[in-house]
C-alpha cells in the first residue's frame, strides 16, 4: 500500500458518451478557496456546467466528492458529497452520505469523480487507481438496488447503484452504498438518465496520512473529548439515534403529523428512539468511521432491518397517520431496494391522501391506514398507474390536480420532519436553503427547541444564526465530515461550555451580532489544516463557508431562482396547527430582508457585484451581472 500525504487532488473525468477518461489536478488556490467536499464539487460543477442545462441532459455532471478528511481515521469522517443540477427542483443540489463507497475513491487515490455524458446503453463503471473502465449493465438493469449492489462489489470494493426509481426517472430517486443512501434531490434520476447502473471504486491502494501528523493527532485527541462530553454525541443519539428527535419534537408540537396539519400525535412515542430501543432489540450499525455511533439495525417481525431515521419516521409515519415502526421499517428497506429518498416519498403518501380527502384525485390511500402503501411505493418506482405522476414530487402533483395550498415544499423539494410553525429560524432557514426545504442547511430547531437558547416564536435574532449555520454547515460537508459533530465542536470549548445557559441564551438572543463571532469551530479549522499542509485562520475558513453557500446560491439565480422562490408552503404561512391554541404561523417576510442584507444579496435575494467580488467568485461570463441595490 501507497503512503498519500494529504490530499491527492486528482479528480478523475468520465464522459459516458464518448467513453473518454481524464484527470483534473485541483490547485492549491482552489483547495483553500473551496475547501473540498461539497464545495470544491460546486466549484468544478460551476466552471464546466452553463445556465439552463436539463438536469436528465448528457450535459448534466455528477460529482462525487470525498473530503480532505476520508481516510485520516478523524471522528465521524466516513462521509463524502455529491453535488448536481436536481430533476426534482431543476436547480443545484447537494447532498451527504455516510455510505462505504466514499472510502474506496479515497483509498484508490482520487479526490473527486466527475460524471457526465450519456451512454448509449447501460453500464457501470469500475475505478481503480489506474483509471475506469467502462462495463456492460443490460443484465443489471431493472435489478433492485441492494440485490446489484451485492453482484458487483467485493470485500476491495464498494458501489454506487440505482434501483428501478432511479432508471425510471423518479424525480426523487437517490443512490445506495453499502446501506446508506445519497438522499435527497432524485441524484439517482441524474444516473438512470445517463444509462449509468452503478460505479465500482476498488480501493486500498493508498494509506491516507495528514502532512502535520502531530499537530493532526493532538486536534483528533481533543475532537475525540469533545464528542465524548457532549450528551447529544455520546448519550442521546449513540443510546436511541436520531430517532430520539422524535419526541423532543412531539413535546414540542413541531412533528409532521397528517401532512403537517397537526403538530403532535398521542402515538408518536411508539416511533421514538426510545420505544424502538426497548421493543425491537436495537444494536449499532454505523458509518465508518464513527464516534457517536447514531445509525442502528432492529429486529422488526422476523426480519434484521436498519432502524429507521427520524427523518423516516416523520415523513413516512406521523405525516401519514402511522404509528407502527414494523411497518415504516418495512417501507424503509422498499425505498432502499427500490432507491427512493424517503422524506420525499412520505410527503408525496401525505399529499395523496389529502388530495384524495378533499376529492381532487382517486385514491385507496387514506391517512391513518398503512393499506395499499407498499403497492404505491412499487406503483412509483415503476411508474405504474397514479404511481407514474406521484414519482414526479408534491409540486408536479398539485400543479396538475390542484391542492397547492397543502403541498409542503420549498423550490420543489419537499419539506423534512420539523414544523417551523413552532421554530421561526427554521422556517427562514428552509425559505432560504440553497437546495430547497432542507434541514440540514442551518439546523435551527436545535438552539430553538431542543436547546432552548433561541426563542422559537420571535424573529429576533434569526437571520443572524441562519446565515452563520449556513455557512459553518458548507465548511463542515466540504472537510468532510458529519454535521451531528457541531454539538460537540462547538458546545464543549470552555467558553460556550462554562457560560451559564441564561447568559448565553440572552447574548444570542439580544447580541447575535457578537454571539455568532464568539462561537468557538476552530477543531474543524485544526482539523483541515493539518491534513492539507495549508494554513487557514478561523475568519478565512468560515469565509470559505460563505463563498462556497453563495456560489451555491448565485448558480440557483442563474437558474431563475429568486425572492419570489424563498417562501414556505401556504399551509405554514397562512394556517395555525391544530396542537397550538394560538394559531401561530411563520412571519417570513420580517425575516428576510435582514438575512438577505446580513447575506450580501439584493432585494430581490440575488449575490450583489460587490459580494460575488468580496469572496473572489467570478462572474466574467454571465450576460447580465447582478446590481448594488440593498447590499
Amino acid at each position: 500500500m501507497k503512503e498519500l500525504y494529504g490530499p491527492s487532488n486528482k479528480v478523475i473525468e468520465i464522459d459516458l458518451s464518448s467513453r473518454t477518461v481524464n484527470i483534473y489536478t485541483v490547485t492549491e488556490q482552489e483547495r483553500k478557496l473551496y475547501l473540498g467536499g461539497k464545495g470544491l464539487g460546486l466549484k468544478l460543477l460551476y466552471d464546466r456546467m452553463k445556465p439552463g442545462i436539463d438536469p436528465m441532459g448528457e450535459e448534466n455532471i455528477l460529482a462525487v466528492m470525498p473530503g480532505v478528511l476520508m481516510g485520516t481515521g478523524a471522528a465521524c469522517s466516513g462521509r463524502f458529497a455529491a453535488v448536481t443540477k436536481s430533476p426534482l427542483t431543476g436547480i443545484f443540489a447537494s447532498s451527504s452520505c455516510g455510505g462505504p463507497f466514499g472510502m474506496s475513491l479515497k483509498t484508490a487515490g482520487w479526490d473527486g469523480l466527475l460524471i457526465k455524458g450519456k451512454s448509449p446503453k447501460a453500464v457501470y463503471l469500475y475505478i481503480t487507481a489506474e483509471g475506469a473502465e467502462f462495463r456492460d449493465a443490460e443484465n443489471l438493469w431493472g435489478m433492485d438496488a441492494l440485490s446489484a449492489q451485492k453482484q458487483i462489489t467485493d470485500k476491495n470494493s464498494d458501489a454506487l447503484v440505482i434501483g428501478p426509481a432511479g432508471e425510471n426517472g423518479v424525480r426523487f430517486a437517490n443512490i445506495v452504498t453499502g446501506e446508506r443512501h445519497i438522499g435527497r434531490t432524485g441524484m439517482g434520476a441524474v444516473m438512470g438518465s445517463k444509462y449509468l447502473k452503478a460505479a465500482v471504486a476498488k480501493g486500498g491502494d493508498f494509506r491516507i496520512i495528514p502532512k502535520n501528523q502531530a499537530r493532526f493527532d493532538k486536534i483528533k485527541k481533543k475532537a475525540a473529548s469533545y464528542i465524548k462530553s457532549n450528551p447529544m454525541t455520546s448519550q442521546v443519539y449513540t443510546a436511541f439515534g436520531t430517532p430520539a428527535n422524535t419526541n423532543l419534537s412531539n413535546s414540542a408540537g413541531i412533528l409532521p403529523v397528517k401532512n403537517f396539519s397537526e403538530g403532535m400525535h398521542d402515538e408518536a412515542y411508539k416511533i421514538s428512539g426510545e420505544s424502538m430501543k426497548e421493543h425491537y432489540l436495537t444494536r449499532h450499525h454505523t458509518c465508518k468511521p464513527c464516534s457517536i455511533m447514531c445509525g442502528k439495525k432492529g429486529t422488526f417481525g422476523d426480519r434484521s432491518l436498519p432502524v429507521p431515521e427520524f427523518e423516516t419516521v416523520g415523513l413516512m409515519g406521523a405525516n401519514i397517520g402511522v404509528f407502527d415502526p414494523v411497518r415504516i421499517a418495512e417501507w424503509s428497506r422498499i425505498c432502499s431496494e427500490m432507491g427512493m429518498d424517503t422524506i420525499s416519498t412520505g410527503s408525496t403518501l401525505a399529499w395523496i391522501m389529502e388530495a384524495s380527502e378533499k376529492g381532487l384525485i382517486k385514491s385507496n390511500l387514506k391517512f391513518g391506514s398503512p393499506e395499499g402503501v407498499s403497492e404505491a411505493l412499487h406503483d412509483i418506482a415503476y411508474g405504474r398507474g397514479l404511481g407514474k405522476d406521484m414519482a414526479c414530487g408534491v409540486r408536479a402533483l398539485s400543479q396538475k390536480y390542484g391542492g397547492e395550498e397543502f403541498a409542503i415544499h420549498v423550490k420543489g423539494l419537499e419539506m423534512a420532519a420539523y414544523d417551523p410553525r413552532g421554530a421561526f429560524g427554521q422556517g427562514l432557514s428552509y425559505a432560504v436553503a440553497n437546495r430547497g426545504a432542507c434541514h440540514l442547511s442551518a439546523f435551527m430547531v436545535a438552539l430553538e427547541v431542543y436547546f432552548n437558547l433561541l426563542k422559537p416564536y420571535t424573529t429576533s435574532a434569526k437571520p443572524e444564526f441562519v446565515r452563520f449555520f449556513e455557512s459553518l454547515t458548507c465548511c463542515i460537508n466540504s472537510l468532510h465530515t458529519c454535521q451531528f459533530t457541531m454539538y460537540a465542536y462547538t458546545f464543549e470549548p470552555p467558553l460556550t461550555r462554562y457560560t451559564p445557559k441564561t447568559l448565553l441564551g440572552f447574548m444570542m438572543q439580544n447580541l447575535p451580532g457578537i454571539a455568532v463571532k464568539l462561537v468557538d469551530f476552530s477543531i474543524y479549522t485544526s482539523l483541515w489544516s493539518a491534513v492539507t499542509g495549508i494554513e487557514i485562520s478561523d475568519a478565512e475558513f468560515l469565509k470559505a463557508g460563505d463563498r462556497i453557500h453563495v456560489l451555491e446560491r448565485y448558480m440557483n439565480t442563474r437558474e431563475g431562482i429568486s425572492r419570489k422562490d424563498d417562501t414556505l408552503p401556504p399551509r405554514l404561512l397562512k394556517e395555525g396547527r391544530k396542537s397550538d391554541p394560538n394559531k401561530r404561523t411563520v412571519p417570513l417576510e420580517k425575516m428576510l430582508d435582514k438575512y438577505y442584507k446580513i447575506r450580501g444579496y439584493d432585494s430581490n435575494g440575488i449575490p450583489t457585484e460587490s459580494t460575488l467580488k468580496r469572496l473572489g467568485i467570478s462572474y466574467e461570463n454571465d450576460i447580465q451581472l447582478p446590481g448594488d441595490t440593498d447590499a
